[in-house]
């Protein structure tokens, strides 16, 4: 049989829409019992929204789908005596609670990560917020686009025709829960050598910053400000993105060998020694002149032909392809990054795996994400209530 890397570990998963749920399907993947546990009118709002109305309407829309195969729900009143008696319950055989309130919302519920991790010394309690337990934007609400923007990412994002601009996806929120993810690991191995839980605090603001390492330091270190400069990679040049006969390739000859190699595929050895182009620094400085030379040869042939040709001289360089090419590209499939899954009422449907690979442990797809409530009764039942208590529990709303 398998092993699961976090077989065993119990993660209470209070999250809604997308950071949270990030986080704890990673944790999900790895082989983590992850309970949702969420409000018994529509529960995680993630639930009703994506781009088929008739999955919305029945609480499974696609950004639902997309984030929480491999976990269990329950439905839970938490604002309710008896609902908080019942998580109180929970917190004593969990390991792991994540959730992704304002920093004053547990603590209004009367249950603060102190009284839950008095009940549970080895609970490792995650909150993850737009800016952190602490702090004068505390209490601000945050969505990811809001955090692009105070980060100053989308400052440095597109060029002097379009900008700001934001990316395309949520990169806050997704990068916000692998950094809660990667800390509770973190967590996770620290207890097993003292035995004793923690609280971490992981905000979506700090978590996307690092990611801009090299701008920064240039700004911070070097004095230099950022150059909004589109496609083009500021570290070297050639590297961005060029017109070939049919679209658009990116290559990226960072390095002078690689530059070289640039020039002999394409048919031009005389810029390698053009005062110019010769050294990095200075090609660099006049790329813009060196990439309508570059153009000249490119655009006349294909954007496969010139992939090839450059790949086969050690010069990285790939198409630029639509999403769903992306997502059919052989590598892709080889590397099985997507899994297949059985969704109740919707049919098969594919969704992320762990990308990470695992030899010993590996972590994938098991189970479809699930309908809301649906593992209520096993898991009240689990911590010792009987038919007839969860029965009053359903008639009170309590669940």
């Amino acid at each position: 049989m398998e092993r699961k890397l976090l077989a065993g570990i119990r993660v209470l998963d209070l999250t809604n829409v997308l950071s949270g749920p990030f986080a704890t399907l990673h944790l999900a993947l790895l082989g983590a019992e992850v309970i949702k546990v969420e409000n018994p009118t529509d529960g995680d709002l993630a639930r009703k929204l994506g781009c088929v109305p008739q999955y919305n309407k029945m609480l499974m829309g696609t950004s639902f789908l997309a984030q929480n195969a491999n976990k269990k729900s329950m439905t839970l009143n938490l604002k309710s005596a008896d609902g908080k008696d019942i998580f109180r319950k929970l917190v004593a055989t969990a390991d792991v609670i994540v959730e992704n309130f304002r920093p004053d919302v547990m603590t209004r519920l009367g249950l603060s990560a102190e009284s839950l991790r008095a009940l549970n010394p080895r609970l490792i309690y995650c909150a993850i917020s737009g800016f952190g337990q602490t702090g004068p934007d505390a209490l601000k609400p945050a969505y990811d686009q809001i955090i692009q923007g105070l980060s100053g990412e989308m400052a440095i994002n597109g060029d002097e025709r379009l900008s700001p601009l934001r990316a395309g996806f949520p990169v806050c929120d997704t990068v916000g829960g692998l950094n809660a993810a990667f800390a509770i690991m973190a967590a996770l191995y620290d207890r097993e050598r003292t035995g004793e839980g923690q609280r971490i605090d992981v905000a979506l603001l700090d978590s996307i910053m690092p990611l801009m390492g090299w701008v920064v330091a240039n700004l911070m270190i070097g004095g230099q400000q950022p150059v909004l400069m589109g496609n083009d990679n500021f570290t070297a040049a050639p590297s961005g993105v060029f017109r070939t006969k049919d679209g658009f390739i990116n290559i990226a000859a960072n390095k002078q060998e690689q530059w070289e190699a640039v020039a002999e595929v394409l048919g031009v050895p005389e810029l390698k020694t053009d005062p110019r182009f010769q050294e990095r620094d200075n090609r660099k400085k006049n790329r813009k002149a060196l990439t309508p030379l570059l153009e000249t040869r490119l655009t006349e042939q294909n954007t496969d032909y010139w992939v090839e040709a450059l790949n086969a001289h050690d010069v990285p360089a790939g198409a630029i392809l639509t999403l769903e090419q992306a997502m059919r590209q052989p590598q892709v499939m080889h590397r099985e990054t997507f899994g297949t899954v059985e969704v109740e009422g919707i049919g098969s449907i594919p969704l992320f795996n762990m990308t990470a690979k695992f030899e010993k442990t590996p972590g994938k797809v098991d189970a479809p994400p699930p309908a809301l409530g649906k593992h209520t009764q096993d898991i009240l039942r689990g911590i010792g209530y009987t038919d007839d208590q969860i029965g009053c529990f359903r008639y009170n709303k309590v669940v």
